[in-house]
């Protein structure tokens, strides 16, 4: 009985068992390759996707609004500017009268109301504020340039910003330091919200006494 089990086994010579190493060699070399292929294909694919998401929305940042958040892409996106069907303008003083040389702040809200989503420069320089007296411009806050902020907003959305007014009077040419301004004299004056890239979009007038 053992004599015909040790028969039955097949024994290989050196040169076989060498060959068989080396095709398990090959083998393993040929899977080692193919999942390299597979990973740098997975590895390719997400950056590309990346890329043309950036490409698409390049420089984004969130931006706090009053629904939650909200992107704010490069105006490369090609998404519209929001006019004055989609948004509406609110703004209000923290208090009716300021002092001469005081301060005065404004909460400024941009609010869309329209059915599709739409940009708005959100920035000092696109959301201007203007100060006048009678039909004399006193003070406007894009006097000096700002960093653009673009929003991209959807029906309900809300931007809700605090400016303040010196109560001083805007240069022909930018003056950093606010308080290098001249000052105002006592009197009415009235304060207004708008769209630079939307003209038609303002806000009601705000009246304040500087006293």
């Amino acid at each position: 009985m053992g004599a015909t089990r040790n028969a039955g086994k097949r024994r290989l010579s050196k040169r076989q068992r060498a060959i068989y190493r080396r095709r398990r060699i090959v083998v393993g070399v040929v899977l080692l390759v193919a999942l390299a292929l597979v990973s740098f294909c997975v590895y390719s694919l997400g950056r590309g996707a990346a890329a043309a998401f950036d490409a698409t929305w390049g420089g984004v940042s969130r931006v706090a609004l009053e629904r939650g958040e909200v992107t704010t892409p490069h105006k490369s996106s090609g998404v519209k500017d929001c006019s004055a069907k989609d948004t509406r303008l609110l703004l209000t003083a923290k208090t009716a009268t300021v002092p001469v040389g005081g301060s005065l702040e404004f909460v400024a809200t941009i609010e869309h109301e329209g059915t599709d989503s739409c940009l708005v420069d959100a920035s000092d320089s696109g959301r201007v504020l203007t100060i006048r007296s009678g039909g004399d411009v006193v003070w406007r806050s894009d006097a000096c340039p700002a960093e653009a902020r673009q929003l991209l907003m959807a029906k309900g959305d809300k931007d809700i910003q605090s400016m303040t007014w010196g109560a001083n009077r805007t240069s022909d040419q930018c003056v950093e330091n606010q308080d290098d301004l001249p000052k105002v004299d006592r009197g009415t004056y009235t304060a207004e919200l708008s769209l630079k890239n939307a003209p038609k979009v303002t806000s009601e007038k705000v009246t304040v006494e500087v006293q």
